[in-house]
């Protein structure tokens, strides 16, 4: 059975900022975009939270709010704060690689709802079809070097992370790789290493990561965080995670990076597309989106969706483009336009 799980749309009515929202994605980049409070990052976790869905263990309504952490665990406190609302409803779509009919997995609920008990429709057919796809979602916030008994606070309630923080630092201590790296592994490993300069290691007995450079080792702690989120990538693509077939999370990749990388994060990922992995991201970052624009090859598959609200409005829209320059309510552009602007104007 195939691994692989590509993520074709997101239909939602009334979830949290999205009132009427109806998403087609693409194979390769969909890089999403636009002002802070317009849903970027629920959109990447109510995705990620569909992905993980296809482990029979996983309840995908407990999922939403394992990664959205409502209060009182909640669900139907996400349904979109308007008058009249009294219900939300989502379904994603997915194939695999072997080109059959879409498959669908649906939630709906609503005010009345207690806890994450959602009415899930298809996750049968979303088990047997994708059991075996991979999905990885890295947030915006480094976490590797918090990870000492992190999960174990975290089941008895001393500390409270959101389940993306929880499932990267688990995927992060699991090598399910099989033997001798391939060549497509071994060259993603080099490009990351000239950034990191080194190599990450795991420590099961202190349950520790660290930095390796050669014979010696440095704690991840003491390391510059842009590094270890670099590290954190070296680490997925080495344990076998980020393989064709896989799906890839990245919340604001550009957070706590020298701006000097922007280029090589792009081509990092436009070389993971490039080998099978569909990729979900966020950004702020005017080069980071500009980089994989000009970067990619006439056969990358790359989509921007600029999210944005018009004026008065309270519910967010968004546009489409496969190519970012061509996004007219971009935010991004829109802000060192002004800077420019700005600069002239001191000039003058």
């Amino acid at each position: 059975m195939s691994r692989a799980m590509i993520v074709k749309s997101i239909q939602l009515q009334n979830y949290t900022v999205f009132e009427d929202t109806d998403l087609t994605f693409g194979q390769g980049i969909n890089v999403f975009i636009g002002e802070n409070a317009t849903g970027k990052t629920h959109l990447l976790k109510l995705i990620y939270a569909a992905c993980c869905a296809n482990r029979q263990q996983v309840d995908f309504g407990n999922k939403i709010v394992m990664t959205m952490l409502p209060d009182e665990y909640r669900i139907s406190r996400l349904i979109t704060r308007k008058r009249g609302n009294h219900a939300a409803s989502i379904r994603v779509a997915a194939v695999n690689t072997n080109s059959e009919p879409e498959s669908y997995l649906s939630a709906s609920f609503d005010n009345k709802t207690k806890k994450w008990n959602a009415i899930v429709k298809g996750k049968a057919a979303w088990e047997k079809k994708f059991n075996e796809s991979s999905t990885i979602y890295i947030p915006a916030k480094e976490i590797l070097s918090h990870s000492y008994q992190l999960s174990a606070a975290a089941s008895v309630g001393n500390v409270r992370f959101d389940d993306t923080y929880l499932d990267i630092i688990n995927s992060a201590k699991i090598d399910i790789s099989m033997g001798k790296n391939p060549a497509t592994r071994s060259a993603l490993l080099k490009r990351i290493e000239k950034m990191t300069k080194g190599q990450v290691f795991y420590d099961v007995s202190k349950d520790e990561f660290y930095l390796m450079h050669g014979s010696s080792r440095q704690e991840f702690n003491l390391i510059a965080e842009g590094i270890k989120k670099m590290g954190l990538l070296w680490l997925l693509a080495k344990n076998g995670t980020l393989e064709s077939g896989s799906v890839l999370f990245w919340d604001e990749p550009e957070a706590n990076i020298n701006p000097a990388y922007m280029s090589m994060i792009a081509e990092l990922l436009l070389e993971l597309q490039g080998n099978g992995v569909q990729i979900f991201l966020a950004t702020h970052n005017y080069f980071l989106a500009k980089y994989i624009d000009i970067k990619r090859k006439a056969r990358d598959h790359i989509s921007f969706y600029s999210f944005y609200r018009e004026t008065g409005k309270t519910a967010v829209n968004y546009e489409f483009s496969d190519q970012f320059s061509l996004l007219e309510n971009n935010a991004i552009t829109r802000t060192y336009l002004q800077i420019y602007r700005d600069e002239l104007g001191i000039q003058i």
